[in-house]
């Protein structure tokens, strides 16, 4: 089978495919979602933009009951920002059925909120283990009806120490549940979660090749203290649209999100210690193309849905490189290309070497940029504009353009992405009409009422 259109879904999941434009299956969904229908256990090695969460998103939406408004279906990830995407898909998935509800509990964020929105049920439940765990022991979520459990990337989930929260919770599900493993490495503490909660699963092994066609490979050698100023140097020389920078460490990355704008790149710092909400500006900068570079922690960059991201850097090899084909992974999504550069210090050759004898082929070594010193700058083309109103205020991605192109006087071409929220919006304007767009709009009025709005 390739097409969806060839399994037992029901017509109001197909009629969701047909609309997202989804015909034919990746791989991990051919192999997958006819045991998943079948309601058979699931241990999947999948790495990241292989379709994996559409496979388990159909089949635990397949087996839910509308009618019965209980969480039927729970979804564990590692990170907040994975625990959004997927929410989100699983949103669009179930678009054509009525009422269905999906609940994220993640941490990070005021507890109240998500206490009431429990009050309420929902069908789908995404979150991450802490969260989960602690609204159980609230005695506030409750998993009698659960039919399906989904661990997703539960080999970051084990790193990140979620193991005895991850088995509290599968010990308050029904022994009946049908339960799905997702995990982008092999490491043994995980092979024997899989053994202690699946059922007689269906093994499925996707996407393991070393080097994806698409990406090309870089490697760089440098000094540990000229890494900041040859890292500037190479974004000027590929000026990659958008990329990503892995570091090892936080203080890595709050360090180069500071040195990188004043070498003129614009850049941004993603990792676990940044709240909540700035964490959202970040990503929604990045996805709309008004921050050039994120720097970020691997796991904080876990759950990025970047489409078209071009480039991927490794400031400092990881020790794994399973953790260093999973970064990589994020460029040449789709068709496209990408590049993956990395810095490598005498002390990280045996990280390369390593590397080098996973992929069973030499790594390609670049010699230095010629200028690594102060060069021209790298802006983002975009620039975000923060809206004090959102979902709750009824404001609609409509009545922003429609400011936009009609009192402030912009073409439509220089608007970009609009992102809603419920006490806030975001828009990117094209950079050289920023300053006007941010004029118009604190002069002007929007659905009739003044707005207070930022530039970012």
């Amino acid at each position: 089978m390739s097409s969806f259109s060839d399994l037992p879904l029901c017509s109001e999941l197909l009629r969701s495919l047909q609309s997202l434009g989804h015909d034919t299956m990746t791989p991990v969904q051919a192999q997958a979602l006819p045991a998943l229908l079948a309601g058979r256990d699931l241990l999947a090695q999948a790495p990241t933009g292989s379709g994996k969460t559409i496979a388990f998103a159909l089949g635990l939406l397949q087996r839910l009951d509308a009618r019965l408004v209980r969480p039927q279906a729970l979804v564990l990830c590692p990170t907040r920002e994975l625990a959004d995407q997927v929410a989100k898909v699983t949103r669009r998935l179930a678009s054509a059925i009525p009422n269905l509800k999906v609940l994220m509990l993640t941490g990070g964020v005021p507890l109240a909120p998500q206490l009431a929105s429990l009050r309420k049920d929902s069908h789908v439940i995404v979150g991450t283990p802490g969260r989960v765990q602690e609204m159980l022991r609230r005695k506030v979520l409750h998993l009698g009806h659960l039919r399906t459990l989904v661990l997703d990337e539960a080999d970051r989930m084990l790193d990140m120490g979620f193991e005895e929260p991850i088995r509290e919770i599968v010990g308050r599900t029904p022994a009946t549940r049908q339960t799905l493993l997702f995990s982008a490495t092999w490491p043994e503490p995980m092979r024997a979660v899989g053994r202690d909660l699946l059922r007689d699963p269906l093994e499925v092994a996707v996407g393991d090749e070393a080097e994806p066609p698409a990406i090309r490979q870089l490697f760089c050698e440098v000094e540990p203290a000229r890494k900041t100023a040859v890292l500037a140097a190479l974004l000027r020389e590929y000026r990659p649209e958008s990329g990503v920078v892995f570091c090892n460490t936080r203080r890595d990355v709050d360090d180069l999100a500071e040195a990188l704008p004043k070498a003129g790149i614009d850049a941004l710092a993603l990792h676990g210690d940044v709240d909540q909400r700035d964490r959202d500006e970040v990503l929604v900068r990045f996805a709309n193309r008004s921050c050039r570079v994120l720097v970020a922690s691997d796991v904080a960059a876990r759950g990025l849905d970047i489409n078209e991201l071009a480039a991927v850097i490794n400031y400092e090899l990881p020790p794994d490189p399973d953790i260093y084909l999973h970064r990589i992974g994020r460029t040449a999504r789709a068709g496209r290309t990408g590049i993956a550069l990395s810095l490598v210090a005498a002390r990280e050759m045996p990280r390369a070497l390593a590397l080098e004898a996973r992929q069973g082929a030499p790594l390609a070594w670049t010699p230095l940029p010629q200028d690594a010193g102060r060069g021209p700058p790298l802006p983002a083309t975009m620039v975000t504009l923060r809206l004090d109103a959102g979902r709750a205020d009824r404001m609609r991605p409509g009545d922003i353009l429609g400011a936009l192109t009609g009192e402030a006087g912009l073409d439509a071409e220089a608007v970009g992405k609009i992102d809603v929220f419920p006490t806030r919006c975001y828009v990117a304007i094209r950079r050289t009409d920023a300053a006007r767009a941010l004029d118009r709009l604190r002069a002007g009025r929007i659905k009739g009422r003044n707005v207070r709005v930022t530039r970012l």
